[in-house]
């Protein structure tokens, strides 16, 4: 049976019986990737924020969708996601910009926390993490966050749905913009002093 191309789910849809389930289908598509990308382009990559900064992220989700407020079950599926992280043979490039590194939510305790949890993740194996300074040139406009898995599906989350592409012609557009996009990033000393900076200002 051949799978669509696209997917588009509203979250009235995806959010029904609240942010548990939802959590759940991304622990199964994480657990089958080998090599993921990922480009946020306001908050942090999900698979690396703490319990109380995905918390916080989730508080806002169940307050915005007035969905059933299962906030800790997300939370926790959330979680076991970052397991997978090191294990397996798995790779993972991440594009942070630096607003994403100062955007708050959960107020200043939960982002020293999270920053302080972002300069640990560096050492992480298997993990690429490159920071896109608010200064730096870019070569393509700045775009909405996405997720590509295996080279082979595309997630982008939107305020009313998500949207799942697989149409190869329309993921290698993807892979362009992730290219392009990285070619403005810093990583390791550079990433990590920038990330220290933001939490200089939270202390």
């Amino acid at each position: 049976m051949t799978q669509p191309k696209h997917t588009h789910q509203t979250w009235d849809d995806y959010l029904r019986e609240g942010t548990g389930p939802v959590q759940d289908k991304f622990l199964e598509l994480v657990r089958g990737t080998r090599d993921s990308r990922h480009y946020c382009n306001n908050v942090i990559w999900g698979n690396l924020q703490t319990e109380d900064y995905a918390r916080a992220v989730f508080r806002k989700v169940v307050d915005f969708h007035e969905i059933p407020d299962d906030v800790e079950a997300g939370v926790a599926r959330r979680a076991a996601r970052a397991q997978f992280i090191g294990q397996g043979g798995r790779t993972y490039h991440v594009l942070l910009s630096e607003q994403a590194l100062r955007t708050n939510l959960g107020g200043a305790e939960v982002m020293r926390g999270q920053l302080t949890h972002l300069l640990d993740a560096l050492a992480l194996p298997g993990l690429k993490l490159g920071v896109i300074p608010a200064r730096a040139e870019l070569s393509l406009y700045p775009g909405h966050s996405f997720t590509i898995f295996d080279g082979r599906h595309v997630h982008v989350e939107t305020f009313s749905a998500g949207l799942d592409v697989k149409d190869e012609r329309e993921v290698a557009v993807y892979e362009k913009a992730f290219t392009l996009l990285e070619r403005s990033a810093v990583y390791g000393r550079e990433a990590r002093e920038l990330v220290e900076a933001e939490l200089a200002v939270l202390t």
